[in-house]
């Protein structure tokens, strides 16, 4: 079927998705789902518990929670505030069970390509604590439970010559956080979830995955500590939108026709082409301060 047709997606909950299509269980892969009808907010939590679940599904073994409110791209303070406290709410479940006492986050992207500068746009809004509370104690801050935070833009290999892998792992080792947070643009199958979505994961990040251009991962693994990804899909693969505005048309067809059909049809070229929202600009500004005031908000009650 037209369906089997491969396409990209950074987000577990659309990889599930095919194979509810094909009413496929996967062994290993579990799914939660609770939707909040006051807020109309959709959180979705895929657990990946085995290796055979994580082969299958084409993602690393964890949780990922997929937080979708279509509103989300409505300039509506207060429904962006509620948003705030739910990225907060799961960003404290996802935590290490021992204290947290320090964490670094990191904004991944470049922040003069605007779809990719989500990341360096979070730090931007961010409360840092670590120089202060170095220097002066907690007792000078307004909140006394913070803990310190400290942030990077590590930019793309292109600025820096350096995987952000390297860069990372020379902050970790000087700086010794607890926990790293990692936030990026993510590319999304359906452009209904394009800026109306939030991954959150404890199975780290891929720099780059908004753009197609996926580095080595920020996990665990890699870092040595535990790795929380963040992430809002602002691209779609342009071969997805060709793909969807044929579907009708191709139903008719027998698969090996759509197949060669599409063989035909979809131009290399398309499959480097990526597709954003024509007001990026200004969703990026709006969802990369919703992020941060969940950031904000987490790490006061921490």
């Amino acid at each position: 079927m037209f369906r089997n047709y491969k396409v990209r997606t950074d987000l577990a909950l659309e990889a599930r998705e095919r194979f509810d299509e094909k009413d496929i269980k996967i062994r290993g892969v579990f799914v939660r789902e609770n939707y909040n009808e006051e807020k109309e907010i959709r959180t979705t939590v895929v657990r990946i518990e085995t290796e055979n679940g994580a082969k299958t599904m084409g993602k690393p073994q964890g949780t990922y929670i997929t937080i979708e409110a279509p509103n989300m791209s409505v300039p509506d303070e207060e429904y962006h505030k509620e948003i705030s406290e739910e990225i907060a709410h799961h960003i404290l479940e996802l935590l290490p069970s021992k204290k947290t006492e320090s964490v670094l986050v990191v904004g991944l992207g470049n922040h003069q390509v605007t779809p990719d500068a989500l990341g360096p746009k979070v730090v931007d809004n961010l409360h840092i604590t670590r120089h202060v509370i170095r220097e002066y104690g907690r007792d000078l801050l307004e909140d006394d439970t913070s803990i310190m935070v400290s942030a990077i833009v590590p930019g793309v290999m292109a600025q820096t010559g350096m995987e952000t892998l390297e860069i990372v792992q020379g902050i970790i080792q000087e700086t010794k956080p607890d926990v790293v947070i990692a936030v990026d643009a993510l590319a999304a199958r359906s452009t209904k979830r394009l800026n109306r979505t939030i991954q959150i994961t404890n199975a780290g990040i891929n720099p780059g995955s908004g753009v197609g251009n996926h580095r080595e991962g920020l996990n665990e693994e890699t870092l040595g500590i535990r790795v929380i990804g963040i992430g809002i899909p602002t691209v779609v693969d342009a071969a997805t939108i060709v793909h969807d505005a044929m579907e009708h048309l191709l139903d008719a067809l027998e698969e090996q026709e759509q197949r060669e059909f599409l063989d035909e049809m979809i131009a290399p070229n398309l499959n480097q082409m990526f597709v954003t929202p024509k007001d990026v600009d200004e969703t990026i500004k709006r969802l990369s301060f919703t992020i941060s005031e969940g950031l904000n908000l987490a790490f006061r009650q921490v």
